[in-house]
């Protein structure tokens, strides 16, 4: 049976996303044991919250030594929202929430300060605020989807998933992958806000939405991803 080791670092909602991932057929273990992790035929890194909490926990279980051993051996991991953003190298975000400097100056007040924190440095790169007038970015949106997709195969181009951020990657910056195959790329937009939807990268893949909370379409996409893990 395929095995799926979901990483538990703390981030939380790591149920909803084993529920998710078991629904495939995966044997499908919460861990953050490091033979486990390693020897797993898939591993899949949740995230809620905030990049530098994040970053804070798996650096804890050794989450980016443990990622980045699967990837040199062409292992495949799947990061989920704050799962992926941690892929890139840094994070900003504002120490007073969400508030964009502006807004503040708008009102009189002193402009939050942005706070940045290296993340796993698996893909150039910065998380950023979205730039938008709405946020949290919370419900269902389309995916641009790029041709040749795996993770999107056999679903609907108009088909919605789940999104719940404020940040996300704005600009995509790999350029030299050093592997056979270009990553895919696949963008949203929020409020006129262009971002990374989604990423297949060699044995990298990552989704800025939450495919376990998004229905029969992430269902399926879920399904995608285990199947290439035989």
């Amino acid at each position: 049976m395929t095995t799926v080791a979901l990483l538990d670092y703390g981030s939380g909602n790591l149920r909803s996303a084993e529920r998710a991932i078991a629904a495939t057929g995966a044997e499908t273990i919460v861990t953050a044991d490091p033979g486990t992790v390693l020897a797993a035929d898939g591993l899949v890194v949740p995230g809620v919250g905030a990049f530098a909490a994040c970053m804070e926990g798996l650096r804890a279980v050794n989450g980016p030594r443990l990622i980045g051993s699967r990837l040199a051996g062409g292992r495949p991991v799947l990061g989920i929202c704050v799962g992926m953003q941690v892929l890139f190298d840094r994070g900003v975000e504002f120490a007073e929430g969400i508030h964009a400097p502006e807004a503040a100056d708008e009102a009189g007040e002193a402009a939050p300060q942005a706070v940045g924190a290296p993340g796993c440095g698996e893909w150039p790169g910065t998380v950023e605020r979205l730039d938008a007038a709405v946020l949290p970015h919370m419900g269902w949106n389309t995916v641009e989807v790029a041709l040749g997709s795996r993770l999107f195969a056999g679903l609907d181009p108009n088909e919605r998933y789940y999104f719940v951020h404020s940040y996300a990657a704005r600009r995509w910056e790999l350029t030299d992958t050093g592997r056979i195959a270009a990553p895919l790329v696949h963008w949203a937009e929020h409020d006129g806000c262009r971002f990374v939807a989604a990423v297949e990268n060699g044995p990298l893949w990552a989704t800025q939405f939450h495919p376990e909370k998004s229905g029969a379409a992430g269902a399926a996409l879920l399904r995608n991803w285990v199947a290439t893990l035989d």
